[in-house]
């Protein structure tokens, strides 16, 4: 029944690749034997796509390999689409190189080599015969080559476009995608963004009698709380005045605690299981939410993409809850948002910079090593970053101070400030093994897991119809639409003094600053846009300055936020309203329903709940 119902379709087959006129398109995310290649989709909104990358940490991964129909033999010219991805920082080799078999043959060309951004690299002509043929991505060092698509060409002319748009037109012709998505069903509400914010959100939605469609980019639930990124559930729950809040987000948060640890430790079956119990919601996962259709100032539909298969899907409710961190869909509807440090005298916080700046918390590439029983070799890498004894870190794990992109636009920049973590990574790792006088430390050691999904901290706030900031938090303002409390301290991140000695501007170590709160209720009205009418939001996007970020932004209280936005969901289906309708005319009924609670409140809770020096505990 569970199946039945999760339209999902993890093990869908790929969409071979499709012709157009003289030209064969094989999109790399579409392989059917991915090998050892991951998919990776971060960029999708900034590069066009998503794109296969060779994370071997080092060593080369296992082929990719997929079947393509040639319609006529003859001599075809090809080109592929990738980077260089270390271009930015360094002109010495390029790590991410790779070359492609046909039928086990290799091209003679070597692949990731050329242009640092995106672009179409030349890979020679091929006689091919017609019917059926092999092809395959060979990967030759284990450092992140990455292949976006492989292009056939039998007409020698012909050249094929990087202009977003355009290659955007040329891919939906050659894959003959639809030009109107089909319709994904039946819903009350969309929630966008499967992180711990989002998975509350539908789940508090869907015990009210909601019917939920739960869209997520990638194959597994809980974002920064996943395996994939490896971070811990920050914050407490079960707080005045609405101490039920938080049972839901203990129901489905790991049972340990931690960053950077085993994947074991963020039981991702947990969320999904609890997801796949409810019946009213409809969970697809690896769908990319990409457009939004409006009418007015709400939101008509959205549309979304399968990150493997290209299928298109779009998506009707009369509310949609934005929960995906980077606040995507409300800025593709127009919604207003802030992104930055605002200064000192537009909200009058102490904390603030005197002057608005573009500055934000970065995002973490978390890593860690083994101890293996044998020495163990790295290679000794002429293209990372250059570091001595003195500029180098000694350690075996990088958690949270590993950050990257302060002084970069956390939404368009992103690739680069995730590159940049791996290259530290790498970079400080290489010196270590192979020219540190403590290597002997670490002969024995091997990298055994650096993430490629970032943990990022802060993009875009959708503006609500209030603004949360530094003094309501530390001067205890009430206003009566409290709803989740927030119990983090103020805690903002910075450039590490000491690491900007060394890399000055290209900092890749952070301080945390904090100033201890009293836990507080933040106010309904930060939950949801002041300018699209029917879209909420729960997570980092929520209505808050920069300063106000630095305490709602851990996932305890992210998922409290996402609870609370789920029942707010059942009162406009209820009383056929938007939300701003709940707080103007039915705040008691949410009230009631945050006293009850969506969760178990019979489980264990977690007794280390890092709350992060809250003055929760000197009351």
């Amino acid at each position: 029944m569970l199946k039945s119902r999760w339209l999902v379709f993890c093990h869908i087959v790929a969409l071979l690749p499709m012709t157009l006129f003289s030209q064969v398109l094989v999109e790399a995310e579409s392989f059917q034997n991915k090998g050892g290649w991951v998919v990776d989709q971060q960029f999708m909104d900034q590069m066009g796509s998503p794109f296969l990358m060779a994370h071997g940490l080092g060593k080369p991964v296992a082929d990719a390999s997929t079947k393509v129909n040639f319609p006529k033999a003859g001599k075809y010219n090809v080109f592929v689409r990738t980077r260089n991805w270390v271009g930015y920082w360094s002109d010495k080799d390029t790590p991410g190189k790779f070359t492609i078999l046909l039928n086990n043959k290799p091209l003679q060309e070597t692949f990731g080599t050329q242009d640092t951004e995106w672009s179409w690299q030349f890979g020679g002509s091929v006689e091919i015969k017609a019917g059926e043929s092999t092809l395959s991505l060979h990967d030759l060092t284990g450092f992140n080559g990455r292949c976006d698509a492989i292009l056939f060409a039998i007409d020698p002319a012909f050249r094929p476009e990087n202009d977003p748009v355009k290659m955007a037109s040329f891919r939906r012709k050659a894959l003959k995608i639809p030009a109107e998505p089909e319709l994904a069903g039946k819903f009350d509400l969309v929630v966008i963004g499967g992180g711990v914010a989002g998975t509350c959100a539908a789940i508090s939605a869907a015990r009210l009698g909601v019917k939920v469609a739960l869209i997520q980019d990638r194959p597994v639930l809980g974002g920064n709380n996943s395996s994939e990124v490896r971070v811990h559930l920050g914050g407490r729950i079960n707080l005045a005045p609405f101490p039920s809040l938080g049972n839901l987000v203990n129901e489905i948060g790991p049972s340990r605690e931690g960053n950077a640890q085993p994947a074991a430790f963020y039981e991702d079956s947990k969320k999904m299981d609890a997801v796949l119990k409810e019946k009213n919601i409809t969970l697809f996962l690896n769908y990319r939410a990409n457009a939004v259709e409006k009418d007015g100032d709400r939101i008509k539909s959205i549309l979304a993409v399968h990150v493997e298969s290209a299928k298109e899907l779009r998506f009707e409710a009369p509310v949609f809850a934005d929960c995906t961190g980077d606040a995507v869909i409300g800025a593709l509807a127009g919604a207003d948002y802030m992104m930055g440090r605002e200064g000192n005298s537009e909200f009058g916080e102490s904390t603030a910079p005197q002057v608005k700046d573009k500055m934000t918390m970065g995002a973490s590439v978390q890593w860690y090593a083994k101890e293996s029983n044998r020495p163990e070799q790295f290679p000794d890498i002429a293209w990372g970053l250059t570091f001595n004894d003195k500029s180098c870190r000694a350690i075996k794990k990088g958690e949270w101070t590993w950050e990257t992109g302060m002084k970069y636009d956390q939404v368009k920049d992103f690739e680069k400030i995730r590159d940049y973590g791996l290259l530290v990574v790498f970079s400080n790792w290489s010196f270590l093994k192979n020219r540190s006088k403590e290597a002997g430390k670490f002969a024995n050691s091997e990298l055994d897991w650096v993430a490629y999904i970032a943990g990022k901290r802060e993009s875009r706030r959708l503006i609500g119809d209030l603004i949360l900031k530094e003094q309501d938090l530390t001067e205890i303002v009430k206003y009566p639409d409290g709803t989740a409390p927030t119990s983090w301290t103020i805690d903002l991140h910075y450039p590490d003094p000491l690491n900007t000695q060394y890399f000055p501007g290209e900092e890749f170590l952070s301080i945390a600053k904090h100033k201890a709160i009293y836990p507080y209720p933040i106010p309904y009205r930060c939950l949801y846009s002041r300018n699209v009418s029917n879209l909420f939001m729960a997570g980092r996007n929520i209505s808050v300055t920069h300063v106000a970020l630095g305490t709602v932004r851990v996932m305890r209280t992210t998922g409290m936020m996402g609870e609370v936005v789920g029942m707010a969901a059942s009162i406009c289906k209820a009383k056929e309203t938007n939300p701003r309708g709940v707080y103007t005319n039915h705040l008691g009924e949410l009230n009631a329903l945050m006293l009850k609670g969506t969760g178990n409140p019979a489980l264990p809770k977690i007794q280390n709940y890092n709350q992060g020096g809250s003055k929760i505990d000197q009351k």
